[in-house]
């Protein structure tokens, strides 16, 4: 891996002419001080009594008290209360990374997802500047219609905010939902990459290199080929006969190199086994779902849909299709279909119903998976969980007796040594034994001849 003095993909640092830590009239002077929103885990300190509104569950983390609060209704006008900074409750969860709630939040109509506070900030951009991963990329899959290009007053967007900040993880989140890396501020009209430079976040800007080398995941679409397209030209290369001089500079390098570590090399590998793991139709795992559209695969800068518009798009027989279930759990050939839901035979017990793993491939399915673990899609899972009983028996399980191994003392095989305190110590034991001995034997004979003079 080069230094950041050696990657001209990096840049050259901050300006020296920039005063951006420093000086009132800096246009990111807000965003990086210790006030503006970083990711803050300390608990909230409740009175001990249950939220009664959703803005109190959102702001204390309370997730049953939220579900409560649904489950009885709420009007428009609670659930667009806002605080003295004109953030609602899915605002305040996001900016302490709270994602039960924001889990919990997702069923309430009346929430906005692009309301802006006081100062423009949207909940996509508070949980992308305070670096909640996790909250954001749900915000982004089941949240319709989010907006990933809104402006704050400075003019920053998401992806700015998580540039500048060093969020290498909810940038690369953000571009391959499909935000704009190339919007810039509406006031220096730099853009993310500028910023993550300008702020020197270097490891901000090799990540970005990185999504640009390779921006789109090939192995998630079913046309995807898992082979190796360098291995008949490495092996060719390892197998073919070196001259002396090839044979004489690779000892030397292997005798005075030095092994530094370093990152996998680019198809190489390490890179290829990475790959074929995590692709749709790879022969070494199963996977739990399959895309529901394949010919799509994810790309940097290419517009996802949430899940609840793609259950809009395609009609739940869509959905439902390549769905099997565990009718007798014998391996059979599945045939491809689209079948609905009435087709499908699947118990009557809606507690096992639910997610099912699902086949990587038409050869795994012949070979070695059940029909319990059939395809399915990951936004309408159907099918059934097979019921697995468990019980303990009744007697005990008999403990097995260990048998006392017997010393054998056989001359000629080698002794753990002794310390000479050890030594000692037995010794003594002997004699003090010896001279009990004696003694008991002194009294013994005394007491017999006692006897014999009594009986004369």
């Amino acid at each position: 891996m080069a230094s950041a003095a050696e990657d001209v993909h990096l840049g050259s640092g901050p300006d020296e002419d920039d005063q951006y830590l420093s000086g009132s009239e800096s246009d990111s002077d807000s965003i990086l001080s210790d006030d503006s929103v970083l990711p803050d885990y300390t608990p909230e300190v409740t009175d001990g009594h249950a939220a009664t509104t959703l803005y109190r569950a959102c702001a204390h983390n309370e997730p049953f008290s939220l579900r409560r609060v649904l489950e009885r209704g709420v009007a428009k006008e609670e659930a667009t209360e806002l605080d003295i900074n004109g953030m609602n409750g899915l605002m305040v969860a996001c900016c302490k990374g709270f994602v039960d709630i924001v889990y919990g939040l997702n069923t309430c109509p009346f929430i906005d997802i692009n309301h802006q506070d006081n100062e423009g900030n949207t909940a996509l951009m508070i949980a992308s500047q305070g670096g909640h991963v996790n909250t954001v990329m749900y915000l982004l899959n089941y949240y319709p219609g989010i907006d990933t290009e809104i402006k704050d007053c400075r003019g920053f967007t998401a992806l700015i905010k998580a540039a500048m900040t060093g969020r290498n993880d909810v940038m690369a989140a953000l571009l391959m939902a499909g935000a704009d890396i190339h919007a810039v501020d509406s006031t220096t009209q730099k853009c993310a990459r500028d910023w993550a430079r300008k702020t020197g976040r270097y490891e901000t800007l090799y990540r970005l290199h990185r999504l640009n080398m390779r921006p789109k995941a090939e192995q998630c679409c079913e046309t995807y080929v898992p082979e190796w397209p360098e291995l008949q030209e490495r092996v060719a290369k390892a197998t073919a006969e070196k001259s002396a001089r090839e044979i004489m500079t690779q000892r030397i390098k292997n005798t005075f190199g030095f092994r530094l570590p370093r990152d996998p090399q680019d198809n190489g590998a390490l890179d290829h086994m990475v790959r074929i793991t995590t692709s749709v139709h790879s022969p070494l795992i199963s996977t739990g779902c399959r895309p529901l559209c394949p010919s799509s695969p994810p790309e940097v800068g290419k517009r996802r849909m949430a899940v609840p518009e793609l259950m809009k798009k395609h009609t739940p027989k869509e959905l439902e299709g390549r769905s099997m279930c565990h009718s007798n759990g014998s391996v059979s050939h599945i045939i491809p279909t689209i079948h609905s839901a009435e087709s499908i035979p699947c118990c009557a017990d809606t507690e096992r119903r639910g997610s099912i793993l699902s086949l990587a491939s038409t050869k795994v399915t012949n070979a070695f998976i059940s029909r319990a673990m059939a395809r399915r899609n990951s936004v309408f899972p159907s099918g059934c969980i097979p019921k697995i009983d468990v019980s303990r028996p009744s007697d005990a399980t008999p403990k097995k007796e260990k048998k006392k191994k017997k010393k054998k003392n056989i001359k000629g095989f080698l002794e753990p040594p002794k310390w000479r305190y050890k030594e000692i110590k037995d010794e003594k034991k002997k004699e003090k034994k010896k001279a009990e001995k004696e003694n008991a034997e002194k009294e013994k004979k005394k007491k017999e001849k006692d006897k014999k003079a009594k009986n004369e």
